[in-house]
């Protein structure tokens, strides 16, 4: 007969809710990085990728990573380019001529932002991960120190 701890221990496992506070943390904040990497269409594909190899628990990574999403992603990629533009010291914005937009074309337009666009996403991403780490150890291990986290 399957008993509520039954479900209760499943979910432990599922959560990896028996792994330190430190290795939780350092899950979510894997995932904030990737959430601000130049990876776009590859974000998921890295966090099953990064939980299965590291085995680090995979809700965590995936909670991270969600910090970039459809509601987010506009500002996260105007923070990406202005943290490019300025660290490369770029204080004039190249124009994109839309009207002479082709496959042939696509390169010279999209060129001068791809170093800005990566320099940006991998400080930010950087910046991130050192910033959610110390901000999850503390939520995760003030969350476990509660008496009813301990009764899940």
């Amino acid at each position: 007969m399957v008993t509520p701890n039954y479900f209760r221990a499943k979910i432990r496992e599922a959560l990896h809710l028996g792994e330190t506070p430190h290795r939780t943390a350092v899950a979510f904040a894997l995932g904030v990085f990737i959430a601000f990497t130049p990876t776009y269409g590859l974000h998921t594909a890295s966090v099953v990728f990064l939980a299965w190899a590291l085995r680090l628990n995979f809700p965590a990574i995936l909670a991270g990573s969600l910090i970039n999403n459809p509601w987010t992603v506009i500002p996260i990629l105007g923070a990406t380019m202005w943290t490019g533009f300025f660290l490369l010291g770029i204080q004039d914005v190249p124009d994109v001529s839309w009207s002479h937009l082709s496959a042939a074309t696509l390169y010279e337009t999209v060129g001068p932002f791809i170093l800005p666009f990566t320099l940006g996403a991998l400080t930010l991403s950087v910046l991130g991960a050192l910033l959610a780490y110390p901000l999850g150890l503390i939520l995760i291990s003030w969350y476990r120190k509660r008496p009813i986290a301990q009764k899940m």
